[in-house]
């Protein structure tokens, strides 16, 4: 015997026309022209949020498909938040999750969607630059390089960036596409596609061992086994230049030698 109160009852009836009105019929003391204003409301806010959060993705989708996407997402998926900034997250989590999808998906589908994402997460970070105890302009060299928290690495198998209309690989490249997403001073967001030197420096930087620009630079060169450290630091100190310049560094601190051991 089905005890939940009527109210409820009608609540979630009402809720699934809603979210799948083809599989769900309206409830019957409620006039279709009013539920057409909720049914058209519901979904064009979170389809309208889809679209501008993912240009990319809708630009690739001709109307039938994408609507055919979105009302996937809207009739199935049940979100684990209120927030409607939190939408396109919920949107990326049913990708990789819950979305069965077609014998001709995209293989960079969830991929893409993720790199598009970023921008809008990066966008509302809450995370603050401690500048503290950092001089915007110091040696990268001498110094100790210090990373900001609204840089993001990432590191994917199709080429994100470079996916349109005109690009539509089938076949992940090669080598992997590192980029570094990043909130600069003025709040604008970015991106900066890296090679597989300057990821390992980032991460070297991230680890905050206190080592100088420098030192982190030889550490590469005997990783890469260069026969002439000297490039390296030369060429890296290029590339710090480069990460400050567009506030995935913040600057430097005064280096600090390791304690003594024992």
């Amino acid at each position: 015997m089905n005890t939940t109160p009527e109210f409820i009852r009608r609540q979630y009836a009402f809720a699934a026309h809603i979210r799948d009105p083809e599989n769900h019929p309206a409830p019957a003391d409620v006039d279709d022209r009013r539920m057409a204003v909720y049914r058209e409301l519901f979904y064009n806010n979170v389809e309208g949020f889809l679209s501008t959060t993912f240009p990319v993705l809708r630009k690739l989708h001709d109307d039938t498909a994408w609507h055919a996407l979105v009302r996937d997402y809207f009739a199935h998926h049940r979100s684990h938040t209120p927030l409607f900034l939190e939408i396109p997250r919920e949107f990326l989590y049913w990708l990789e999750h819950e979305y069965s999808g077609r014998p001709d998906t995209w293989p960079f589908l969830h991929e893409l969607a993720h790199y598009e994402w970023v921008e809008l997460a990066l966008s509302i970070a809450e995370e603050t630059p401690n500048r503290g105890g950092v001089d915007p302009g110091g040696d990268l060299l001498a110094g100790v390089p210090v990373l900001s928290p609204l840089a993001w690495q990432l590191a994917y198998r199709y080429p994100v960036h470079k996916i349109g209309p005109d690009c539509m690989p089938d076949m992940p490249g090669e080598q992997p596409t590192y980029l570094v997403a990043y909130r600069d001073a003025d709040d604008e967001v970015g991106f900066l596609q890296i090679n597989p030197v300057t990821k390992r420096l980032l991460e070297l930087v991230a680890e905050d061992t206190g080592a100088s620009g420098e030192a982190l630079l030889l550490r590469i060169a005997g990783e890469l086994s260069h026969p002439k450290p000297d490039v390296v630091i030369s060429g890296g100190a290029g590339i710090l230049k480069k990460l400050r310049g567009k506030d995935i560094l913040l600057g430097t601190r005064s280096h600090q030698p390791a304690p003594p051991q024992g």
